[in-house]
């Protein structure tokens, strides 16, 4: 009897677990964070959209940006998000033809939306985000989020709903929260 209760416990713990999210945010270096305050202007660029193998994701680029704004605009007066996507070299340019100080530059680098539910195969982004001085064009920070769904999602999750908790956690780092 007692082996059929640790049994059940397990699987439940392991049923559970399988449900779990996970997050990961790799930062380029910890030695030296900008630190951001409520003044600061803030230019985010729109991604290209996400692909993976043969399948594009429309609309992943500004969904990121969004994201991204939701974070950076609890913190700071001036935000904004581009139109579209646009190179770096834009991005920047835009940037300082409005006189924004920052220039924040997301890059989709993994995108990959699943039926898990059905497949087992779990939801997966990898998103870096570069902070850019907007005069000079001299990189302040980067870091890389990662994301994995859980296998038991129950439907209806997306790639794009495992970036608000990592993206939160970069963002209130840079502008010195714990």
């Amino acid at each position: 009897m007692r082996g059929t209760k640790v049994y059940v416990a397990f699987a439940v713990i392991a049923t559970f677990y399988r449900c779990i999210d996970s997050h990961q945010l790799i930062r380029s270096s910890t030695s030296h964070i900008p630190r951001l305050s409520e003044g600061d202007s803030i230019y985010i660029a729109v991604s290209r959209d996400g692909i993976y193998g043969s399948q594009r994701y429309p609309g992943s680029g500004v969904t990121t940006a969004q994201v991204l704004l939701s974070s950076f605009a609890k913190r700071a007066r001036r935000v904004e998000i581009g139109s579209a996507y646009q190179t770096f070299d834009d991005a920047l340019k835009s940037a300082r033809n409005h006189g924004y100080q920052y220039l924040v530059y997301p890059t989709i680098l993994h995108w990959e939306d699943r039926a898990t539910e059905w497949s087992a195969i779990p939801d997966r982004v990898e998103v870096k985000i570069e902070i850019i001085e907007a005069t000079t064009g001299s990189p302040l920070d980067s870091a890389i989020i990662k994301g994995k769904s859980g296998l038991m999602t129950f439907g209806g999750d997306h790639p794009q709903d495992l970036l608000p908790k990592p993206v939160e956690d970069y963002v209130s780092g840079l502008f010195g929260a714990p």
